[in-house]
């Protein structure tokens, strides 16, 4: 990775926390005459600071620091882009699946990077558009999961889900989770899906409540491409991202989503292995 000159700062909001740390993070690297640029929530833990939109914050930074959980860091995800800017996900409490670095590491972590010695994860994203009359309307990339899920209270919606053009079947349940490895950690897990590791090349694709017992999670190659059809009225099932933004969807549009070729780069310490991190969140017994 190159010399690290400037470092971003995204912050979870109304964090005690975060606010104790952001100061001190911001005078520490700023005595390594490190640039630092931060988001509005960083800015109003440090008074005087200058603040820059959270999606304009990665531009020009070699490192983004992300202060908060899991939801924070997706946040960060969507506002980095494409860009090709290694993301130092600090754990400030939660579950933390993927803010691997507790805060007492915070700064050996840091001094890691610098050296240039630090362990990079890559997590490929779900790319989700929504094709209406033959025309993208949306799109979106997810580093979890694509959940299309009922928006009406008490019903279930119908859906046709397609891998490639092979057709899977129609489901009638709660909702569809169409997730990443990184993803089956997540919502998908809750809903009885299987934990992938990280490295594995796929997509799953799990039932949320189906009406027909038998509709199991099932798991496909990254390279297919899954086409799921709406058979439900206009604005009766809503398509989220991440859990964090998403669109309602009309009767008869398509969501075709796809792994990219783009990859999420991930600082992880030393320690954070993936069944380690799976042994300590989920309480897995020890040897």
């Amino acid at each position: 990775m190159p010399a690290i000159k400037t470092v971003g700062i995204i912050s979870k909001p109304k964090s005690p926390a975060a606010a104790a740390i952001v100061p001190t993070l911001i005078r520490w690297l700023r005595a390594r005459s490190i640039a630092v640029r931060c988001d509005e929530l960083t800015a109003s833990y440090a008074p005087g600071e200058t603040v820059i939109p959270r999606n304009d914050v990665p531009e020009g930074c070699d490192l983004i620091v992300v202060l908060g959980g899991d939801g924070t860091l997706l946040s960060a995800a969507r506002s980095i882009g494409r860009r090709e800017v290694p993301l130092f996900p600090v754990n400030l409490g939660g579950l933390g699946f993927l803010t691997a670095i507790a805060v007492d590491e915070i700064y050996p972590e840091l001094e890691r990077a610098f050296r240039g010695e630090q362990r990079i994860a890559s997590r490929k994203l779900l790319h989700a558009r929504v094709v209406r009359w033959g025309r993208t309307v949306v799109e979106y990339d997810a580093l979890n999961d694509a959940v299309l899920a009922k928006a009406a209270l008490a019903r279930m919606i119908d859906l046709d889900v397609f891998a490639d053009e092979q057709f899977v079947g129609s489901y009638k349940a709660d909702g569809l989770i169409i997730s990443t490895p990184t993803g089956s950690t997540a919502y998908s897990l809750s809903a009885g899906g299987p934990i992938i590791f990280p490295a594995v090349p796929t997509i799953c694709l799990t039932p949320i409540c189906p009406h027909t017992l038998t509709n199991r999670p099932v798991l496909v190659p990254e390279t297919m491409t899954i086409r799921v059809i709406s058979r439900n009225a206009d604005e009766t099932v809503y398509l989220t991202i991440d859990g964090q933004v998403g669109t309602l969807l009309k009767d008869g549009d398509a969501i075709v989503c796809r792994s990219t070729d783009f990859a999420l780069r991930l600082v992880r310490p030393p320690h954070a292995m993936f069944f380690d991190v799976l042994r300590q969140k989920l309480k897995w017994g020890e040897r």
